[in-house]
């Protein structure tokens, strides 16, 4: 299949693809290991809030991990930007218990708030338990104490779990650290086909884990709402096909083969539909299928330009999608039935790839005002208002963290693709990067209780 002439898709990125020609089969490997992502902070909040995360107690029969659920909420906190935790070399105090906290000395060390703990095994003798407090030093009071039950391998994400709680309970907004992240992988083996591997991994890039690896081209990944699903675009069988993955199973589904383009799935905010871009040999036209019989599906625009890239809004179950039909692409919106179409954006000459997070006012896009320069802005649908937050020369493909705190996205620097992470005020930015390969197509997933 050829994808048609004219494309959303920044003109690198246009390049790379149309370049694709014959399309083999695909090799399904789940669960295998990938290479993992390294995060940097390129900026963060000036005068971050100052936290001590106090080195946890081990008191099990089991060997401590090699990285400690402190060191891990500690390091989680810290790449927020919105957090100083102070080095552990600094502390002179290691209260375990609140019984155990001299406050005075926290104050003379300028911190603002302790997190203290010890990890036990469970009661059953399956797992572990962790025990953690936050304390406010400045008035010594408890703000939160919990005990969490983990899994015998699930400390990493139990301390996921830890730093979402201190999150919230400080910055008034739900954590996103104990969710996951999916993106694709395109390494170059020396002349040989390019390698395609779709991969997952924890927020902070640990626990990568390859789902699909293919010579050729895996496209936007989009997960269920229970985060038990991946949708994606597979070229394997010699034209696209929309894919949905069971991840705790490993069986998959073609739910879309038909003629032309199969594309842009976007699942619905109950998980029992998908939204998707189809040609069926003609434009592409936003189609939604029935997950409970792929037969049954509708199509909810007929129009002879480019309708693409839906995405639902969380709280109305509106439709928003890329189209071309006023000449240059912007984004609109429609009831799910297809009905009330209305334009969304008007600010800059190019918007495309809607993404949204926690509600509907905010909304992820690619924007550009025409100059080839294609940016990552936040446009605000109640105040008509519209935030450039990267600056690159080609960035694409945003994602919304689930809590609305984050938008992360593709980007090139130094001629290799990588992720990229900027917070929705665009004060805090990161950078993700592999040793090798090109970075692409991220999708964050939804909060994973």
């Amino acid at each position: 299949m050829s994808l048609p002439e004219k494309s959303f898709l920044p003109s690198a990125t246009m390049a790379r693809r149309l370049s694709l020609a014959v399309l083999l089969a695909a090799l399904l490997l789940p669960a295998l290991a990938s290479a993992q992502l390294r995060i940097e902070i390129v900026d963060g909040v000036e005068g971050a809030m100052p936290i001590a995360v106090v080195p946890f107690a081990w008191d099990s029969d089991m060997p401590e991990p090699a990285t400690s659920v402190s060191e891990i909420v500690s390091a989680n906190l810290h790449r927020s930007g919105l957090f100083d935790p102070m080095d552990e070399e600094q502390m002179i105090d290691r209260p375990t218990r609140p019984t155990e906290v001299g406050f005075g000395t926290w104050r003379l060390l300028k911190v603002d708030h302790l997190v203290i703990g010890r990890v036990t095994d469970a009661a059953d003798g399956v797992g572990y338990e962790i025990e953690y407090h936050l304390l406010d030093v400045h008035t010594g009071r408890i703000l939160m104490s919990q005990a969490l039950p983990v899994g015998p391998g699930d400390l990493r994400f139990g301390a996921h779990r830890v730093t979402d709680a201190v999150y919230e309970r400080l910055i008034g907004t739900p954590g996103a650290f104990a969710t996951r992240i999916a993106y694709v992988v395109v390494t170059d083996r020396d002349g040989d086909d390019e390698l395609f591997e779709l991969v997952i991994a924890d927020a902070d890039g640990h626990n990568p884990q390859t789902i699909v690896r293919n010579t050729q081209p895996i496209l936007s990944p989009a997960w269920s709402p229970d985060g038990r699903k991946l949708a994606y675009v597979s070229f394997a069988t010699g034209r696209s096909n929309v894919i949905v993955q069971d991840l705790y199973t490993g069986q998959n589904r073609t739910v879309s083969s038909d003629r032309g383009i199969n594309g842009a799935p976007a699942f619905s905010p109950d998980g029992r539909k998908l939204a998707v871009s189809l040609s069926r040999g003609g434009s592409p036209d936003i189609w939604v299928i029935d997950l409970d019989n792929d037969d049954q599906r509708e199509q909810l625009t007929r129009h002879w330009t480019i309708n693409t890239e839906p995405a639902w809004a969380p709280e109305s179950g509106r439709i928003f999608f890329t189209s071309d039909r006023a000449g240059r692409p912007q984004i609109y919106s429609m009831r799910s039935d297809g009905s009330d179409v209305q334009r969304e954006t008007q600010e800059g000459r190019y918007n495309a790839r809607p993404s949204f997070g926690l509600d509907d006012r905010h909304m992820a896009v690619v924007w550009s005002d025409g100059n080839n320069d294609f940016r990552i802005a936040i446009h605000d649908r109640e105040a008509e208002r519209l935030r450039v937050l990267s600056d690159g020369r080609l960035d694409e493909s945003p994602s919304f963290a689930p809590n609305g705190s984050m938008v992360l996205y593709a980007t090139r620097e130094n001629g290799r693709g990588v992720l990229a992470a900027v917070s929705a005020d665009g004060r805090v930015r990161q950078r993700l990067v592999l040793s090798e390969g090109d970075v692409r197509e991220p999708a964050w997933s939804p909060i994973i209780r």
